[in-house]
């Protein structure tokens, strides 16, 4: 599969996944985070945005020709069959740059970050799974303000996904964010170590 083993970080939106993905690279340890991936593969010129572009019309782009992600999650969140559509696209390109990008890396084992694990099937590909467990109140609030939505859109989205106890059922790890980021070091260092320890 690859040189080092992955280990699949989960967590829903609004979880903490990139600042908990960014402790671990400051103890030497790589991650891939399946939605930058995600944003990479409809950058403009892909043929994923092409055929995007195509389906859906002018109405998804912004004036410089990227993708409004706004506009799309309107459509796909209210139209599942839209929703159904869009991942047949992005999906496998998504696996195929994730694919190329946990082959390189280089350290102890390397962070596979996905809001969207289980769903994709892709913890298949993990030597261990930890599971991001984050109170709804705490989601909500930092996808609001983050992404200046409402609350029922971000609930939708939120709703759309994996509840959070069965992404802990499913989980081997579990790492409790309520919040505080002197508190999420040492859990992250003990994590490090327990899968330093895992992995031999």
């Amino acid at each position: 599969m690859t040189a080092v083993p992955i280990i699949g970080l989960a967590g829903g939106i609004g979880s903490g996944k990139s600042t908990i993905a960014t402790l671990f690279n400051q103890l030497g340890i790589e991650s891939i985070d399946a939605d930058d991936v995600a944003r990479q593969v409809v950058e403009r010129g892909t043929p994923a945005l092409t055929k995007i572009h195509q389906r859906f019309g002018d109405d998804i782009l912004l004036e410089d020709g990227t993708l409004d992600r706004r506009a799309l999650r309107q459509i796909v969140f209210s139209q599942p069959e839209e929703k159904a559509w869009l991942e047949s696209v992005t999906h496998p390109a998504i696996r195929e740059s994730l694919s190329e990008a946990l082959q390189a890396a280089k350290s102890d084992y390397v962070l596979l970050v996905h809001p969207l694990l289980f769903e994709t099937q892709q913890n298949k590909m993990c030597r261990h799974v930890i599971a991001i467990d984050t109170p709804k109140e705490i989601q909500i609030q930092r996808v609001m303000n983050r992404d200046h939505i409402n609350e029922e859109t971000t609930l939708s989205i939120i709703n759309s996904q994996l509840s959070n106890q069965t992404r802990l059922d499913k989980a081997d790890l579990v790492l409790e964010n309520a919040g505080n980021i002197n508190e999420m070091n040492a859990k992250v260092l003990n994590m490090h170590e327990t899968i330093l320890r895992l992995i031999k």
